[in-house]
């Protein structure tokens, strides 16, 4: 089987380089050439000829395919679908903000977690991303937009700390001074709450931004929309948050789709103020992106303005999030398994 270089940071590059027998300092420029986005060994051209066609008979710089793409016609989001190469699909969204182009990324083909709202469970999880599948999907939105990337979002499909160590991998690497050399304050992981990861992320990555999708306020509700609060109650995961704040001293955002009828009256905004009260955290609101099979449907925009108030009104940070790409079926909650 062919290496993927795109899957190796610049010392296990050189180790490969010299086991082929080529000198190490080809290393860096192949590695410069994978952070620019190169696709193929025959875009490497201060590479001889002979070492590219060594390259192309063990190693490989790209593992993804573009199949589709699809621009919002309201705020110029991309969509993209990715087909990996055992055939499962993956999509990816680029979006611009004014402080610069953010890509939200897959780090599952799938997921398991199977919230209630969310398409990207529909089907299941077929398999975890690598981080050169991660990586990949950064380098080719930023190619097929010809735009830097700014800030990434690991909010695709599938569960981030569902696929940790790969996703730990693909956090080194973007971040790699000699790479992409990404902030890491300018990323954010977010997970539905699997409880003992949060610990170890706060402790591996205390400079990557942390969001937690929450979504209603209490067990009862909670369990019935998102089956992993089964396992990790409201009370444990609000504690572990604690923690995680204390030992970072970073902000965590919570992630609170609004389902009309379901989580967004103004009680549920008292009991999510009571819940969040006194930790250093930020409320982001998504009147649900309605995806067919739910047959849910998104709070209106007075009804979120309403519980918004109300949280601020109770000391609690919140804003509501600009949607975007809601027409291509891009935005939050939409991205599935192709």
């Amino acid at each position: 089987m062919k290496k993927n270089l795109t899957n190796m940071n610049l010392n296990e590059l050189e180790r490969f380089i010299t086991d082929i027998g080529e000198q190490k300092f080809r290393a860096r420029q192949i590695y410069k050439w994978i952070s620019s986005g190169a696709e193929s060994f025959e875009e490497m051209t201060d590479l001889s000829k002979e070492l590219r066609h060594k390259l192309q008979e063990v190693a490989t710089v790209c593992s993804l395919e573009l199949l589709k793409v699809q621009e919002s016609a309201s705020d110029h989001t991309r969509k993209f679908l990715f087909a990996l190469e055992d055939g499962n699909t993956i999509e990816t969204v680029f979006m611009k903000y004014k402080y610069g182009n953010s890509v939200c990324i897959s780090s599952q083909a799938g997921c398991r977690m199977g919230c209630t709202f969310c398409a990207s469970g529909i089907g299941g999880l077929k398999r975890n991303l690598t981080a050169a599948e991660m990586l990949e999907q950064v380098l080719a939105a930023s190619r097929q937009a010809g735009e830097k990337i700014n800030h990434i979002v690991v909010m695709g499909t599938g569960e981030p700390f569902d696929n940790y160590l790969n996703l730990a991998q693909f956090l080194e690497l973007i971040h790699d001074p000699e790479g992409l050399n990404i902030s890491y304050r300018n990323i954010t992981v977010s997970t539905c709450g699997i409880v003992p990861m949060i610990s170890r992320f706060g402790h591996d990555f205390p400079q990557v931004n942390l969001a937690i999708s929450l979504h209603a306020p209490e067990d009862s509700l909670r369990s019935r929309t998102m089956p992993v609060n089964r396992s990790y109650p409201i009370d444990q995961l609000i504690q572990a948050c604690r923690e995680y704040g204390r030992k970072t001293g970073r902000r965590i955002t919570f992630e609170y789709a609004l389902v009309k009828g379901v989580n967004d009256s103004l009680s549920h905004a008292d009991r999510l103020s009571d819940l969040l009260r006194g930790m250093l955290c930020h409320v982001n609101l998504i009147p649900l992106n309605e995806v067919r099979e739910t047959g849910l449907h998104g709070t209106d925009r007075e009804t979120a303005e309403r519980f918004r108030a109300q949280l601020e009104k109770r000391g609690i940070p919140a804003t509501i999030r600009r949607e975007l790409g809601a027409d291509i079926s891009a935005a939050c909650g939409q991205l599935r398994l192709g």
